[in-house]
């Protein structure tokens, strides 16, 4: 499962299935789809065709750009329509959740969480765990709409206080308020560690 590769071509999106009670919320996901399509980037997803989730895949849609969804066959009339997934360029049904969560990662070159809930918040994690046990660098966002992730964030500062994020330099994930901010964030730390990849290659080479 290691991945050394920071070349962003594809864009792992994580969000509720649900519109949730702030209607930003759903309006972020559609900005976050146009933008992603804008920069000629692949949105990978877990395939719901509803609530933030189908707000994110139709903003790509909408613009033009190329949307995989990834999602267990249980699920499909749970957070989708079949109907809707027939638009989707590309349709991944997996046997299960972890395969699920395996290949978006496969697929995916960074992540972004949008608000949602305890599915949305278990999968970032689990991409931040993987981080700090230094299976990959891919960068990993947190889409802070209104302030949604804060409590998140001051968690994390919490266990770094107490002495748990023992290897916190690998799990520092960007915390971006403006969605407008994402892929330019995303792609500024995609160069940063292809830089210092480089520089490692060139100590290494005159040693």
């Amino acid at each position: 499962m290691t991945e050394q590769s920071v070349s962003i071509r594809s864009i792992c999106v994580y969000c509720g299935s649900r519109p949730g009670r702030d209607p930003s919320h759903m309006a972020a996901g559609r900005a976050l789809g146009k933008e992603i399509a804008e920069y000629g980037l692949r949105l990978v997803y877990g395939g719901g065709t509803k609530g933030i989730m189908g707000a994110v895949a139709s903003g790509v849609l909408s613009g033009g750009g190329q949307v995989t969804g990834i999602i267990p066959e249980f699920l499909i009339d749970m957070e989708a329509t079949r109907h809707s997934l027939g638009q989707l360029n590309e349709l991944i049904v997996t046997p299960d959740m972890h395969a699920r969560k395996h290949t978006m990662f496969e697929r995916s070159d960074a992540f972004v969480a949008l608000p949602g809930g305890i599915g949305t918040l278990e999968e970032i994690v689990e991409i931040m765990t993987w981080a700090q046990l230094g299976r990959h660098e891919k960068p990993m966002v947190f889409a802070n709409v209104n302030g949604f992730w804060d409590p998140m964030m001051e968690l994390m500062r919490h266990m770094t206080e107490e002495g748990f994020l023992h290897t916190a330099h690998r799990v520092q994930p960007l915390v971006v308020d403006e969605i407008s901010g994402i892929i330019p964030a995303i792609m500024a730390q995609a160069a940063q560690l292809a830089a210092d990849r480089d520089g490692e290659d060139e100590v290494i080479s005159k040693m």
